[in-house]
């Protein structure tokens, strides 16, 4: 049977692609989650059911194949933090998204950015032009702009908000780094085993049941759009550094903001149509300095220009 894909690869635009498909799903998670909280069930309980799915799901297709050799894996000790930094986002959000509404808690969620763009570099050894510092920047202030912080009223919650894009941070960073030598199934099976363990206690502590088939079909689909939307991620990691793709993680307040309202009746404000476009321009001006760079990468150069190229680093001096 062939050995499941392990590495890295340059394929930074395939990479935004698929990572853009990624906050979708996570939106969709977030509004499950919160629909079913509303409804009465225990955060600690949907974070169980976020895991308890994927943990099932992915079982299920790796037993029959591989059997326990799925989870093999070179960096245990990785593989369990990488788990439970996801594990603290997820919690801390869920909790959250009771408290605050969708587009405040997906709002702060983009300082996520960031963090991750900060700690790539001493983490990952990844280098970050000021460019792609400044659309980051660029990027923060939109969002600043759609939430008008300076306006609203505190709440508590906020700072579990703040503690889940510090562990979602960790978890990307982690990501990242676990790629080049772990396959992508034994990383979705650590997530789900880490989260379904620890969990398990405090959801059986103050059980409640799914109200009808439409909440049960709601609690299970919590599970499965997280499921597949880190899946696709840990794909895209594995076709971009971690700090090319932070920024894309913007794009999310589309879908939050379209649940927020049509869902949960919380309207956009006028300052979501003043901001939104910023953010999105940075997302842009990313995506054409990546497929720039892309296009640098592939660029084909004519035999005897290689040639003067190899003669000329013949005559540099190495230090």
């Amino acid at each position: 049977m062939p050995s499941p894909v392990i590495g890295h690869q340059d394929r930074r635009l395939l990479a935004i692609g698929l990572v853009l498909v990624t906050y979708i799903f996570f939106a969709l998670c977030d509004t499950a989650a919160k629909w079913m909280a509303l409804s009465g069930m225990p955060p600690a309980q949907v974070a169980f059911g976020r895991y308890a799915v994927q943990f099932a799901f992915m079982l299920g297709l790796a037993l029959p194949r591989m059997g326990l050799s799925a989870f093999a894996t070179k960096r245990p000790a990785l593989q369990i933090a990488r788990a439970s930094g996801l594990l603290a986002m997820t919690a801390f959000n869920f909790f959250a998204i009771l408290y605050l509404p969708l587009t405040v808690t997906s709002s702060i969620m983009f300082g996520m950015p960031l963090l991750i763009t900060a700690l790539s570099v001493p983490l990952l050894g990844e280098h970050v032009g000021w460019r792609r510092w400044a659309a980051i920047f660029v990027g923060f202030f939109g969002i600043l702009i759609v939430i008008q912080p300076w306006s609203a009223d505190f709440h508590w919650a906020v700072i579990l908000s703040l503690g889940s894009i510090t562990a979602g941070a960790l978890y990307f960073i982690l990501t990242r780094k676990l790629t080049a030598t772990e396959s992508t199934m034994s990383m979705q099976l650590y997530a789900g085993l880490v989260g379904t363990v620890v969990l398990l206690p405090f959801a059986l502590s103050n059980w409640t049941w799914p109200d009808g088939p439409a909440n049960w079909l709601i609690f299970f689909g919590v599970g499965l759009a997280a499921m597949t939307g880190h899946q696709i991620s840990i794909i895209a990691h594995r076709f971009a550094q971690a700090s090319v793709l932070a920024p894309f993680a913007y794009s999310q307040i589309i879908w939050m903001t379209l649940s927020s309202w049509l869902i949960f009746g919380d309207a956009p404000t006028i300052w979501l149509f003043i901001g939104g476009p910023i953010v999105i321009a940075s997302g842009y001006y990313i995506w054409l300095r990546e497929r720039a760079l892309a296009k640098e990468v592939v660029s084909p150069i004519s035999p005897p220009e290689a040639e003067h190229r190899v003669a000329q680093e013949a005559e540099t001096p190495r230090h």
